[in-house]
């Protein structure tokens, strides 16, 4: 089976050498932030997520347009907000960048509050639901005339168009009730955080169930940190080294600081730090990163067998994509692209 195998760039302020103290050098910056999606594309890897902060970093679009015309070979998986823009610019921005990217743009939809507003979860979702409908018919070149709650609209097909004329793959992950929902609905690849799997396995069977009552099919994708070293032991030491600075206040801070610190997708996160005393709660599986990020808050620690043997685990429980990271992201690319990635058989999920 081929599987996507993507990296991340950290345009979020989210790259550390040691967890929780900051690295002018590793700030969020376009020349920063350039050279790790360079880096991947040197090294093979297909994708690379391109995420999305209000009040962290830099801006996503901005940067993949300034980053496209440099790259040879990878997609970019560009992160929008709902209700960051009005549909139809967003429309016209994404079908731009998949002209520059001759075609290789991929679409991750976050939905999350705005800054200064608040929506409770189910209209937050119902409104994520609409722009990924009207969203996906523009990016398709087909007239829209949608009355919603949150979108009325009706347009003639647009003229910018993408290079394949109809709409680039869309990620999308969450884990409450409305969020799968939403992603039964609209989505093309459900994206997990990492978790133990058993609970994976459940929750793919849980959207292949709801998928199908919508006459739709989905793909899986897994986001995960990822330490590998030569041997378990080093592998261990380089997770270890990561938090050896790292103020308990400061990273209570780091994680409180994001829009969707409370979503239920990060209290999973939470609440499966605390499984383990060590920080592993199953083989592989550690969650000390957690402790000074919102989000994806585990890694796949060890050497090069007990990691592929934890990623191809993953694939056969269904897994179609990986979107992998390490701190910092440029060395824990070079060492990933070393000793695991050779041995993976990967493509772009949109090349099959």
């Amino acid at each position: 089976m081929t599987i996507e195998v993507s990296w991340f760039s950290a345009l979020c302020d989210d790259d550390y050498e040691f967890l929780g103290v900051p690295d002018p050098t590793l700030r969020s910056s376009y020349e920063h932030c350039r050279d790790i999606v360079l880096n991947a594309d040197r090294h093979g890897f297909d994708n690379i997520l391109l995420p999305s902060g209000y009040t962290l970093g830099i801006d996503t679009v901005a940067f993949a347009s300034a980053v496209a015309p440099t790259l040879e070979q990878i997609q970019l998986l560009v992160a929008v907000r709902c209700g960051e823009m009005w549909v139809p610019q967003m429309a016209r921005q994404l079908a731009t960048l998949d002209q520059m990217l001759d075609g290789r743009l991929t679409i991750n939809i976050i939905s999350s509050d705005l800054p200064g507003q608040t929506l409770e979860s189910v209209p937050r979702y119902a409104r994520t639901l609409e722009v990924i409908k009207v969203l996906r018919q523009l990016l398709n070149g087909q007239s829209v005339d949608f009355h919603g709650d949150f979108i009325d609209l009706a347009l003639d097909p647009p003229n910018a168009r993408t290079v394949s004329g109809t709409a680039p793959p869309f990620y999308f992950g969450g884990v409450s009730e409305p969020a799968r929902e939403c992603a039964a609905q609209g989505a093309d690849v459900y994206l997990m955080w990492p978790d133990t799997e058993p609970e994976v396995a459940g929750i793919i069977a849980d959207m292949r169930r709801r998928a199908d009552h919508h006459g739709r099919s989905l793909r899986f994708g897994y986001r995960s940190h990822v330490v590998v070293r030569e041997t378990e032991a080093e592998a261990r030491d380089a997770a270890n080294r990561l938090l050896s600075r790292l103020d308990q206040q400061e990273g209570e801070r780091i994680r409180a600081q994001s829009l969707d610190s409370k979503s239920v997708g990060v209290q999973r996160q939470t609440a499966l730090r605390d499984l383990s005393d060590d920080g592993f709660v199953e083989p592989q599986l550690w969650t000390g990163i957690g402790r000074a990020r919102s989000g994806c808050g585990a890694a796949i620690v060890g050497d090069p067998d007990q990691v592929l043997n934890k990623l191809r685990r993953y694939e056969e429980m269904g897994i179609d994509a990986f979107i992998l990271s390490g701190y910092p992201h440029l060395g824990e690319a070079d060492l990933f692209a070393e000793y695991v990635l050779p041995q993976l058989d990967h493509a772009p999920l949109t090349s099959r």
